[in-house]
């Protein structure tokens, strides 16, 4: 069965469109009505969105409402903000960028997703993390790479995730800090399939989970949503207990690798290895996830699950085309494997992805593309609408 991606940014693209047609004729407009000279409100911010107005150093705040549909909730609604700056508006510092989108349906749910990663002048501090408040239905098909794509149960519930790094340089490009993951879920409702129910797992009922830990990261990327050339390599350590008022006692290793290269002028090559270790009793929704807009686009985010996840991708990106100042391309591919035990990962239980998507240059003057994906596996196909790219 296909399952359409749930992320809030999936269809933005009949806002932009919408609004592309709006400033087109308006342009039309001025050039035949001279009191149109003027452009109101509305006209500046999709100019301010297809022209890059503020200038390299200067702080950029873009919002604009959204529209999706998905099949667990319906139509959806909500409004869009990208903040782009860089500390005391010094060129020499990183991008840094929040992106935040609030959104309704008419079945009730709805949801608010922040994502950050701001960098303090000449980078002593780095903030890293994202904040999801949302009632919002996932898909769960069981644990193991052995699930069955059809079978799957839909649960309902308010979920609250909050993590964050606050990462102190210690040498260049080098941060070291503290690390916090809280993540609620409540009011839950576990709706089974019609035939094959799943045995309950745990924290079926609802969680509340306090994990606290460090994390060791090396970055010398310039431009986190459009990283054209860089390092960047996390190690984190997070310890759940009921000591600090989590439900269950269990541990998280996180490894993260990425690496960019600058192919030609336009093009670039990315590549990312990646893995989560698990261990003592975790609940089913902290459980390691294959899937979703950043890694194995074309499965649903946790269609497989299970304590440990060992995953790879790679990309090629063509930014822009060449005979394009605004359009570009990108292909990518993708392997990944989830198991109980380390020692429980085969080959036979490897799953691939790959596809290819479109680039739309939405900050010119910032290097930022908005990209348009779509993801194939033996199951099916997803496509993905975000600003940045996936990794």
């Amino acid at each position: 069965m296909n399952q359409t991606l749930k992320k809030p940014f999936f269809a933005k693209i009949s806002s932009l469109l919408l609004l592309a047609v709006c400033f087109n004729d308006t342009a039309v407009a001025q050039d035949e009505t001279p009191a149109q000279k003027r452009p109101n409100f509305l006209m500046r911010q999709v100019n301010r969105i297809f022209n890059d107005t503020a200038a390299d150093n200067q702080p950029s705040l873009t919002y604009y409402p959204s529209f999706a549909y998905a099949p667990e909730t319906g139509i959806e609604l909500g409004a869009s903000i990208l903040k782009l700056f860089r500390a005391k508006q010094d060129p020499a510092n990183r991008l840094s960028e929040i992106q935040a989108f609030a959104f309704f349906t008419f079945n009730s749910q709805y949801g608010l997703w922040i994502d950050n990663a701001i960098y303090g002048d000449k980078d002593k501090w780095f903030f890293l993390g994202r904040t999801r408040l949302q009632r919002f239905p996932l898909f769960y098909y069981g644990i193991g790479s052995e699930t069955k794509p059809h079978n799957y149960a839909v649960v309902d519930a308010n979920n609250i995730i909050f993590r964050q790094r606050i990462l102190r340089k210690i040498k260049p490009n080098f941060f070291i800090g503290p690390e916090v993951d809280f993540q609620l879920l409540s009011d839950v409702n576990f709706k089974q399939p019609d035939q094959d129910p799943h045995e309950l797992p745990t924290g079926s009922n609802g969680s509340t989970n306090l994990g606290l830990g460090v994390a060791v990261v090396y970055d010398n990327r310039h431009n986190v949503l459009n990283v054209r050339e860089g390092l960047f390599a996390e190690l984190a350590f997070l310890q759940y207990s009921p000591g600090w008022g989590s439900k269950y006692r269990f541990n998280s290793i996180n490894a993260d690798l990425r690496s960019f290269h600058r192919v030609s002028k336009r093009n670039v090559f990315a590549w990312q290895m990646y893995a989560t270790f698990l261990h003592g009793e975790v609940p089913f929704n902290q459980m390691a996830l294959m899937g979703g807009d950043m890694g194995m686009r074309g499965y649903y985010q946790g269609r497989f699950r299970d304590r440990n996840l060992v995953g790879t991708q790679a990309e090629f990106r063509m930014l822009p085309l060449s005979f394009s100042k605004r359009i570009g391309a990108a292909v990518f591919g993708g392997a990944a494997v989830v198991a109980p035990k380390l020692n429980h990962i085969h080959a036979r239980n490897v799953r691939y992805s790959g596809g290819v998507g479109l680039r739309y240059l939405l900050f010119p003057k910032k290097d930022i593309y908005l990209r348009f994906d779509l993801g194939f596996t033996t199951e099916g196909s997803s496509f993905y609408i975000y600003s940045g790219e996936a990794f």
